[in-house]
């Protein structure tokens, strides 16, 4: 029954987004339509938390304002509010009171000078609270006076008076859902923007199913974490999906560079029901100026920027996160750079997860000289899983997933410590259009393969570290799984049979070609 009504709330909202948007590029309406659901979200939110507290008083949130005691009561609910919720709106401030506004009587309103104020006011509600840093600037994307939306101000309030009026029709039902129902179809519109977005998805939206199989690997064996943490966060999907897998996750950290990926990330934080005291998502470049540098996490999953470019200045060999390597990440490549500052966050006892180029595996020089300290002196690396290629959206170059592991003494399997675990996963997916999947089943063959550490057959080899040291630290997963097939071998005396019997047919077709032209009078072609 969740499911179903999952689907219709999923559909609902995409049917929202994309027939009114118009002529608006769908990435730009994006902010838009997740903007607008955010806000109703949470004035829902605040409308039943008010309307609880004012229970014992026989009112209702929308009858505070008029009411005898409006300021005394709007006080002590702002101040409530603020602590539980970490955002305040007055009554006259709810989605529903501006979109009843905007399209009072059957008419059109002008409204977006009211609305532009209200998503001000939330943000603002929030300063000098322990929620100003989580709900600043939240809207700064939801530009009402773009051109984008209307080329005159009526053209503009129309859309988005039509956009709030559609959302305000959808209950969102939040106190009876037991399941994560308003989120999940929040994460499904962002994947669904993310699918038409081509290149541009990539800085903001890791697919599901590699998200799922990143998630299975940093909580397998474990029920809860402590903490989880995404170096390069974008909409904050990889994070939430930790918490997914696993029973409990008491915080959430992450860092995102991208100013509207940020706010995109904090609004789907909360849209998730996590609370703002158990999240720190911060904006900011992550090589250049981490933000949680003295912080150790239990879990870390992440899919960086492929290849970035990075700032490679020599000063950072005196960072604790690279001065141990003895060189740096190329300035063209900054993906072992990524690479280094997530084991340097890793606690000893968590894991981390990460999807690379495969260059990552067997590039010299400089990485070379990195992937040899990480397996020879420091032995972290637990397992190389080779994906399909065109799972990402906006490239359709093959990727791999590094487990990394500080005491890999703890995983479940004796021995584990003593070898790393190479499984080629490349040929196991399914293909929608020009898109391919993983499938429930494949993400299960991955998942059982690392958990029980086993070889198979052109899939899966358990190396020795030897073995990879004889390899000279070259990690190309070829080198370690073998998918050769061997052809059939030829039947050369069926091949001599056939060809004979292909020579009898052709002087069969030959003889009555000739009969043909004997009876029209004409010269054979041949």
């Amino acid at each position: 029954m969740a499911e179903e009504r999952k689907k219709q709330l999923e559909k609902k909202l995409w049917d929202i987004a994309n027939t009114l948007r118009g002529k608006m590029d769908a990435d730009d309406f994006r902010d838009y339509i997740l903007g607008f659901i955010f806000y109703k979200y949470l004035s829902t939110k605040m409308e039943l938390y008010a309307n609880k507290a004012l229970a014992p008083d026989g009112i209702t949130f929308l009858e505070v304002e008029g009411h005898a005691n409006e300021s005394e009561l709007i006080e002590a609910l702002r101040d409530a509010a603020l602590d539980k919720l970490g955002y305040f709106l007055r009554p006259s401030e709810l989605f529903s009171e501006i979109a009843k506004r905007g399209n009072a009587g059957g008419k059109n309103k002008f409204i977006l000078g009211d609305l532009g104020k209200v998503l001000t006011n939330i943000e603002q509600s929030t300063i000098g609270s322990e929620s100003q840093d989580d709900f600043g600037n939240l809207f700064e994307d939801l530009d009402l006076t773009s051109s984008k939306l209307g080329k005159s101000e009526n053209d503009k309030n129309e859309l988005i008076v039509k956009v709030l009026s559609h959302l305000d029709e959808i209950d969102f039902d939040i106190e009876n859902t037991d399941s994560d129902l308003l989120g999940d179809a929040y994460e499904y519109l962002i994947g669904k923007f993310a699918s038409g977005a081509g290149k541009k998805a990539g800085e903001f939206y890791t697919p599901q199913e590699v998200s799922t199989v990143l998630a299975k690997l940093v909580t397998h064996g474990k029920d809860k974490l402590k903490s989880v943490y995404d170096p390069t966060c974008g909409s904050g999907s990889l994070l939430l999906r930790v918490a997914k897998e696993v029973g409990e996750v008491s915080s959430f950290y992450g860092q995102e560079m991208n100013p509207t990926t940020y706010n995109l990330c904090r609004m789907n934080m909360i849209m998730h029901d996590v609370h703002y005291k158990r999240f720190d998502i911060k904006n900011e470049d992550t090589l250049g100026k981490p933000q949680h540098e003295d912080m150790r996490f239990e879990a870390i999953v992440a899919n960086p920027p492929f290849s970035a470019n990075w700032n490679a200045n020599p000063l950072f060999m005196s960072d604790d996160r690279f001065s141990a390597y003895g060189r740096l990440a190329p300035k063209s490549k900054a993906d072992f750079a990524f690479v280094q500052h997530m084991i340097h966050q890793l606690a000893d006892n968590g894991t981390m997860a990460c999807v690379l180029p495969h260059g990552v595996l067997f590039r010299g020089a400089a990485e070379g000289h990195i992937r040899k300290y990480l397996i020879e002196d420091r032995n972290y690396l637990d397992a190389v899983i080779g994906l399909p290629a065109n799972i990402f959206y906006g490239t359709s170059i093959p990727t791999c997933i590094l487990v990394i592991k500080k005491n890999r003494s703890l995983s479940g399997v004796e021995g584990n410590k003593d070898n790393i675990l190479f499984i080629d996963a490349s040929q196991h997916f399914e293909k929608v259009k020009t898109q391919n999947y993983l499938r429930e089943e494949d993400i299960n063959l991955i998942i059982d393969t690392y958990a029980n550490r086993t070889t198979t057959d052109k899939y899966s080899y358990v190396a020795t570290l030897q073995e990879v040291a004889e390899n000279d630290y070259n990690l190309n997963i070829p080198r370690y799984v073998d998918t050769f097939e061997e052809e059939e071998p030829v039947d050369l005396a069926a091949v001599a049979q056939e060809l004979k019997t292909i020579d009898a047919d052709m002087a069969t077709t030959d003889a009555t070609i000739a009969d043909y032209c004997n009876q029209l009078g004409i010269d054979t072609p041949f």
